[in-house]
């Protein structure tokens, strides 16, 4: 193993999972755009205070999970964990609550937390995730579903589960976490120390413990929709009974929370197949109490997040891949050092005129660049030797299309390959000349 390696819990984006990656990274902008949102990117280090504000700073994410440092000013900065509260801060700063409402922004970046690494979930995190700000209607809860669900069917997701719960009001929920905690303390001691610890400080949060997900206590909690008020249950009435006009099948699960005080009403997540655990896709939920957290008046807001590094292991596990960067059109091979300018100059015009050519490697003789240019699965080669760039001509040698090898000008090579982009034979230009030797 080489001494140095990517940090742990972090990875290398190789040529070979390009592709994929660029496939899910185009259809989240193209549904974004579909559905009326604009773009912003955040930068990766932030004021500490925009995320314990908004998680609070004894929660195991300000705790545990956050890259937390002071730069050389001595001002306190972190790693972004997530993006909704750089997004929300980015919508104070920037007076976008003058502008018409909702403001629809989009973002596809890599978020940062020191958790422990296994499948499906990294210490660097790539997400793409959407927020719809300023509008308290269940309306926008739906679209945002809605768009989460068409974003994994432009990508061939099958299979997936919506399950969603409403978590009601702030009030709400401190009723309901008065009934969790009375329930759950007489079982204390059969609960794991993380739980436990929540008790006291974050009780929601032992509902989607991992550790605790097969104990009785846990299984036999009071659910949070026995809690909600008349207001909670006829938005997320309204919410369902959209998703139904929008013909997406869901389920209710209230075992689906949210263990911040900001998150209200309709929460959500989308599960593979024979999902659990790690699998979720990704999820959304309503945070009408952010902005004022950070300081800003207060401002209904709903969106979603989706990890890029789950999207593509779930496209994997259902046999869905990219196809590779095809095979360069031409290879260039030169010989000598008037060769090798002469060939840079017949690759930039080549280049130019719109294939992809692949550069010369002069240092190395001509049978090894032409065993390199078999292996890339190229379909010619384009060989400058010292006549060819005194005669500012090439040899254009077929490799995997039929034909023979001709001496062509720079125009005629260009018509040739034109000629052979279609799976036609190339055509004798008006710039062929008869073959001569070549220095190469």
């Amino acid at each position: 193993m080489p001494e140095l390696q990517s940090p742990r819990g972090m990875h290398d984006l190789l040529p070979e999972d390009e592709p994929l990656w660029r496939r899910v990274r185009d259809a989240c902008e193209r549904v974004a755009r579909g559905y009326g949102y604009g773009f912003v990117e955040t930068p990766i280090v932030e004021d500490e205070r925009v995320f314990l504000r908004s998680v609070g700073a004894e929660s195991d994410l300000a705790q545990k999970e956050m890259y937390l440092f002071e730069d050389r000013g001595g001002g306190r900065l972190a790693l972004r964990p997530e993006a909704t509260a750089a997004v929300c801060r980015a919508y104070l700063e920037h007076g976008m609550a003058s502008r018409p409402q909702p403001v629809r922004l989009a973002y596809f970046g890599p978020m940062f937390r020191y958790d422990r690494p296994q499948a499906g979930r990294y210490r660097q995190l790539w997400q793409f995730g959407v927020e719809c700000i300023g509008d308290a209607s269940p309306a926008a809860d739906a679209e945002v579903i809605e768009m989460q669900q068409a974003l994994y069917r432009e990508l061939g997701l099958s299979g997936l589960t919506l399950r969603i719960n409403s978590i009601g009001t702030a009030e709400s929920r401190r009723r309901y976490e008065q009934a969790l905690r009375a329930h759950l303390e007489p079982h204390a001691a059969t609960l794991s120390e993380d739980s436990r610890r929540r008790l006291a400080t974050n009780v929601l949060r032992v509902l989607d413990s991992k550790d605790d997900a097969g104990n009785p206590a846990v299984q036999s909690a009071p659910s949070i929709t026995d809690a909600l008020g008349p207001g909670d249950r006829a938005h997320f009435a309204e919410v369902r009974r959209l998703l139904e006009a929008l013909d997406i099948d869901h389920e209710i699960d209230p075992r689906i929370v949210r263990g911040l005080d900001y998150y209200a009403h309709t929460v959500w997540e989308f599960e593979p197949p024979g999902g659990g655990g790690q699998s979720t896709v990704g999820a959304g939920g309503r945070y009408d109490g952010l902005i004022e957290l950070l300081g800003g008046p207060p401002t209904p807001g709903t969106g979603f997040a989706t990890g890029i590094e789950r999207i593509i292991r779930t496209l994997r596990e259902q046999g869905i891949e990219e196809p590779c960067a095809p095979a360069p059109d031409v290879v260039m091979v030169a010989i000598g050092e008037a060769g090798a300018a002469w060939a840079m100059r017949v690759a930039a015009a080549l280049r130019r005129a719109g294939f992809v050519v692949r550069g010369a490697t002069p240092a190395r003789s001509l049978r090894a660049q032409l065993r390199t240019a078999g292996h890339l699965d190229a379909r010619y080669a384009v060989i400058a030797g010292e006549r060819e760039a005194a005669t500012a001509v090439v040899q254009l040698k077929p490799l995997s299309a039929t034909g023979e090898e001709r001496t062509l000008d720079i125009e005629g090579v260009i018509d040739a390959l034109g000629g052979a982009i279609g799976s036609q034979p190339p055509a004798q230009s008006a710039g062929a000349r008869a073959a001569e030797p070549s220095d190469a």
